[in-house]
C-alpha cells in the first residue's frame, strides 16, 4: 500500500471542530501515512481554544510547523507531499491562495500543491459567499484545487457534532485518496 504524505493547514475561521475531527481521523489512519505536517495560523489556535475549550491540538502525533517556517518539507515540491488540505479555510486565506500570495507556510504549501499539480483541498466554512468568494473558488478550481465546503450531510443521521463534522472530513479524506470506513450512500 502506498503511504501518503499530507500537509494540513488549519486556518483561522470558525469551524475548529472540522480540524479536530480531521486530525482525529488521520490519527486513526496512521498505517496509511508516511508523514503528516501541520501548520496553524494564530487565529486557528485562538478559535480552537475558544470553540473547543482546550489546547488538544498539542496532543496529536504529527509534526507541527510554525507558520513562518519556510524550511518545512512541504514548502518545496521536491518533498513530494501528495496532498495539502486547508481546513477550515477562511475566505481571506482562500483569496490569498487564489491569487498566489504565499506569505506564510499555509499559503506556500497551497502554492506548491498547485504548481506541482498535486491535490489541494480547501474546506471553506464561511457563509454566505460574495461574488469575490465565488470567483476565488472558481480560480482555485481552474488551477486544479478542490473546493469542499464545510457543508455537512444528514442522511447518515449524525447524532453528535463530531459525527456531523465527520460527514465533511470523511469526504476530504476520500478526496485525499485514503481508505476509511464511513457512511456510503446506498450501502447497508
Amino acid at each position: 500500500m502506498m503511504k501518503h504524505k499530507i500537509a494540513i493547514g488549519i486556518g483561522g475561521s470558525s469551524g475548529s471542530i472540522y480540524a479536530k475531527v480531521l486530525l482525529d481521523r488521520l490519527a486513526q489512519l496512521q498505517d496509511q501515512l508516511e508523514a503528516v505536517g501541520i501548520v496553524m495560523s494564530d487565529n486557528a489556535k485562538f478559535n480552537w481554544e475558544y470553540e473547543l475549550g482546550d489546547k488538544s491540538y498539542e496532543n496529536y502525533p504529527f509534526t507541527f510547523y510554525d507558520k513562518k517556517d519556510f524550511m518545512a518539507p512541504f514548502a518545496s515540491g521536491s518533498a513530494r507531499y501528495g496532498t495539502v488540505v486547508i481546513c477550515p479555510c477562511s475566505m481571506g486565506l482562500l483569496g490569498r491562495v487564489a491569487t498566489g500570495v504565499s506569505t506564510d507556510l499555509i499559503t506556500r504549501a497551497a502554492d506548491v500543491a498547485l504548481k506541482e499539480r498535486r491535490r489541494l483541498i480547501l474546506v471553506p466554512r464561511d457563509t454566505p459567499y460574495s461574488l469575490v468568494h465565488i470567483n476565488n473558488m472558481k480560480t482555485v478550481t481552474e488551477a486544479g484545487g478542490i473546493i469542499c465546503p464545510a457543508s455537512p450531510s444528514f442522511y447518515s443521521r449524525p447524532q453528535t457534532l463530531e459525527e456531523m463534522a465527520a460527514t465533511v472530513t470523511d469526504r476530504v479524506l476520500d478526496l485525499a485518496g485514503l481508505e476509511l470506513h464511513s457512511y456510503r450512500w446506498g450501502e447497508a
